[in-house]
């Protein structure tokens, strides 16, 4: 293949995505200047109206997706999936096998179906050229496909590259077309390529055809996954839709094609942006209307339900209105006139603003990007959930009935997807088309169940029910490891929860006692029900000798709580702890409240609650993760959690604040270097072995991780001295997965029980990866974590390295039970969450040998 072949066949040769009034056509784009950004603070200032596609390229379903080709999908489509980093060749013990071996084997399913192809299947490519060149892709299309004698009716053509699941007589074929006008064409169809099954291109090819099918079945693309707007879920008290679908990918796994399918649910608000708009300046008033409608739509994601395509709001353009004017093709016409025109759809309000979102898809090489999409509000439907609506137990209550789907109701949905792909004859011909068809049946694997694990507490060790993954009533009057006597602490309250307060402290001294807490009688202070009073109390009486600062806040405002922490956390640095006076208010669960704040108190001043045996010596295992900041310009926060002992119950805790698009190991190189030296003052020493879970990787992230940020934690570690060679171990771990693993009792589908691992089957070939299922759920199906080995000079067993991992989700001490992930990946997610929510602001280096962000 040529070169100009090679980057067609990558995608680059390839019709541009139809998009909403707005968008420039690439050609357009490169002609004239990028449109200039609207400026941060949400209004508009776009002077000259932008182009817009023309009409015959609008498309009325699933996001312009339905004339996606293969070469659609090529060099500049980010993968998600990660294929082609091999990051298991280069470490030397697993190459062979990455399994392990203890634990009691169990049997499970998997919601994974094989690929089953026809005997020696092979995807022929093809380069196909014209003379003379052909500008328009439909036009390039319908030429070629006049030779149906010649090509066959399965075939896959992107304007460049055509695919077909049979050889032609000829490597080099040539065919005459002619057009409308009576022009003559000569049409040249080279062999290229023979692909076998496993070839990268023939993974894309397969996800190719499977949307197609998607697509048979009435069902809609909405971001990456399918819908199904045929069969809603309404939910008329809390004005919510539910689409039911599947997320649906093919991949090459350890020993076959398979497809992995889970169920997915898309929340839609029937209320839609203009009805949004309105509510805000009834409630705000027209002064302070622009400032916070921009504050509650940007960022937020809208569905155009003419073509089902969701966009996220970037901005508003107050000065623009429904009767603008834009270009299509050689004419003005106003936004009014084209949906009318367009979709038969009126615009009521014709003063409203328009939206704008930066649409993100890609011009031909070279030319810039194309410009931003106006939106009509009246037409824009709200999706997903506000954080108001999260926090509402009704709305969270009725919505997950329909999305919080038990093992047996999940899995039976899966099987029902690839009955109804069987069932349907358009489905099977496009398959049989091509020799491909799907397995019946959801993929039998097998597990191994680790043993549980044993907790010491204090001078006591004991074991909990596995099942149940909790410890709460086996450490009841169990003295802790270890804990600071509460001597100098000051406790805040309101006059109205006076009578809580009391009831708190009564509690505290109760539940305190067994526990092996010395707690002295706080000194309480009143404050005003109002922040300013708050602000003022705390400034006056918390000094460097306090301990900590117990807050008894009357509501959950988000301002009061924000302004505890961030003055406790950064301008007087002390441990603090805010609970609810509703929270209090229930005698019958104060003993339990109370003990759950006595263990928060006392690890936020340094204590040391239990912990599980860890074998390896001067080891030192590291949590990162990072946290989207969008109240201040899109921030992002990377926090880094270190232990500092062989039981994992100290910890070193830092984050750094970085600016968008900048790597996030950038900041954190100078914090692990800390960790390192924090090491040190505790153990005399630096650590044999260093182990580090990634957390908060993206998808289509894992090469910049392996080809970025390896090195720099590798030159952090070089940096303590020249001679310094810690084993070092990089793991990657992801929670937002779509695998999914059911286990049987008694003939029944349940969850496996925690501590499961799966190594085989379902991981990658090219990886050093396997699935835990460390926590139990007492309602829906459980979400297993996966982790992948990126880097490891270690030497450690398969085996070791999953029961160290499972082990550490046993240490996390702001929940009596086990976790989904290790303990230092949530004490770094919550510590940069609380930095990205509340106080904006790096926290003060005396509280880094402290939780307290727990």
């Amino acid at each position: 293949m040529t070169g100009r072949g090679r980057a067609r066949s990558r995608g680059r040769a390839r019709r541009q995505e139809p998009g909403p009034p707005g968008v420039r056509p690439p050609q357009e784009a490169a002609a004239a200047p990028a449109p200039r950004p609207p400026p941060a603070e949400g209004r508009g200032r776009q002077r000259s109206t932008p182009a817009a596609v023309s009409s015959e390229d609008i498309v009325h379903i699933s996001a312009g997706f339905h004339q996606m080709k293969l070469g659609e999908r090529g060099g500049r489509r980010r993968d998600v999936h990660d294929e082609g980093v091999n990051t298991r060749q280069a470490i030397e013990h697993v190459k062979v096998s990455k399994s392990g071996a203890s634990g009691s084997a169990i049997q499970l399913s998997a919601n994974y179906f094989r690929i089953i192809s026809r005997p020696e299947w092979v995807l022929y490519q093809y380069h196909v050229d014209y003379k003379p060149p052909m500008e328009s892709r439909r036009l390039r299309s319908a030429l070629l496909f006049h030779h149906d004698e010649a090509l066959g009716s399965a075939r896959s053509f992107d304007g460049a590259i055509l695919f077909l699941p049979h050889k032609l007589h000829n490597k080099e074929t040539v065919l005459l077309s002619e057009t409308r006008h009576g022009e003559e064409v000569q049409i040249t169809v080279t062999l290229t390529n023979e692909l076998p099954p496993t070839s990268p291109v023939c993974l894309q090819f397969y996800n190719v055809i499977l949307r197609r099918i998607l697509r048979v079945l009435n069902m809609q693309q909405i971001g990456r996954n399918y819908y199904d707007p045929n069969d809603p879920l309404d939910i008329p008290q809390h004005s919510l839709t539910i689409w039911p679908g599947f997320s649906t990918a093919i991949l090459q796994y350890e020993k076959s094609i398979m497809l992995n399918t889970d169920v997915s649910h898309k929340v839609l608000r029937s209320e839609t942006v203009l009805d949004l708009m309105v509510n805000l300046r009834q409630k705000c008033g027209d002064q302070r209307f622009f400032e916070v409608c921009a504050k509650e739509l940007i960022g937020v994601v809208v569905l155009t339900k003419y073509n089902n395509k969701t966009y996220r709001i970037d901005d508003i353009a107050w000065d623009h209105t429904p009767n603008n004017t834009f270009k299509k093709g050689a004419a003005d016409i106003s936004f009014k006139d084209y949906y009318k025109t367009q979709y038969a759809l009126d615009i009521t309000d014709g003063n409203q603003a328009l939206l704008v979102s930066h649409v993100k898809r890609r011009g031909p090489a070279g030319a810039p990007p194309p410009g931003p999409a106006m939106l009509i509000p009246e037409f824009c439907y709200l999706t997903g959930m506000t954080d108001k609506m999260r926090a509402d137990f009704h709305i969270m209550k009725d919505l997950s009935q329909h999305t919080r789907l038990s093992p047996e109701q999940r899995e039976g949905r899966l099987t029902r997807f690839v009955t109804n792909i069987q069932q349907n004859a358009d489905a099977q011909a496009e398959l049989n088309t091509w020799g491909l068809s799907f397995d019946k049946r959801l993929l039998n694997v097998t597990g191994r169940v680790l043993p549980g694990e044993r907790i010491y507490q204090g001078p006591s060790m004991y074991e909990y029910n596995t099942w149940t993954a909790d410890w709460s009533r086996e450490m009841r009057g169990v003295p802790l490891i270890s804990s600071p006597a509460l001597t100098n602490w000051l406790l805040f309250y309101t006059r109205r929860n006076l009578s809580e307060a009391q009831s708190l402290l009564q509690t505290l001294h109760r539940v305190t006692g067994p526990l092996g807490i010395r707690v002295e009688r706080a000194v309480m202070i009143e404050y005003e029900d109002h922040q300013e009073s708050l602000f003022s109390a705390l400034q006056y009486n918390v000094g460097q000798h306090t301990q900590i600062v117990v807050v008894v806040l009357p509501s959950n405002r988000k301002d009061k709580y924000d302004s505890v922490k961030k003055y406790l956390c950064v301008d007087c640095p002390t441990p603090s702890q805010c609970v609810l006076a509703r929270t209090l208010s229930k005698p019958q669960a104060l003993m339990t409240v109370a003990t759950k704040i006595a263990l928060q108190m006392a690890c936020k001043m340094g204590g040391e609650l239990w912990s599980v045996e860890i074998p390896l010596k001067q080891l030192m295992v590291v949590g990162i993760d990072c946290y989207h900041d969008t109240a201040s310009g899109k921030r992002s926060i990377g926090a880094l959690v270190a232990s500092l002992n062989q039981g994992m119950t100290r910890w070193y805790s830092k984050c750094v604040l970085q600016d968008r698009g900048q790597e996030i190991m950038d900041g954190l190189k100078m914090a692990l270097i800390g960790a390192l030296r924090d090491f040190v003052k505790f153990n005399n020493c630096l650590p044999l072995r260093i182990i580090i879970y990634r957390d908060g990787v993206g998808d289509g992230m894992l090469q910049s991780v392996v080809d970025y940020e390896v090195p720099q934690i590798i030159e952090s570690v070089r940096c303590m001295r020249q001679d310094y060679l810690p084993k070092l171990t990089v793991v990657v771990v992801k929670k937002r997965i779509s695998a999914r693993f059911f286990g049987y009792i008694n003939g029944k589908v349940t969850n496996p029980p925690p501590g499961t691992v799966i190594d085989t089957e379902v991981t990658r070939p090219e990886w050093y990866d396997f699935y835990i299922v460390s926590q139990a759920v007492r309602q829906g199906s459980v979400s297993p974590t996966h982790y992948n080995v990126v880097y490891d000079t270690s030497g450690l067993k398969p085996d070791h390295m999953q029961r160290l991992t499972y082990k550490l989700c046993h240490m996390y001490f702001n929940w009596q039970g086990i976790i989904r992930v290790p303990a230092p990946c949530q004490y770094a997610h919550k510590l940069a969450f609380l930095v990205g929510q509340s106080i904006h602001k790096v926290p003060s280096m005396h509280l880094d040998d402290y939780l307290f962000y727990l």
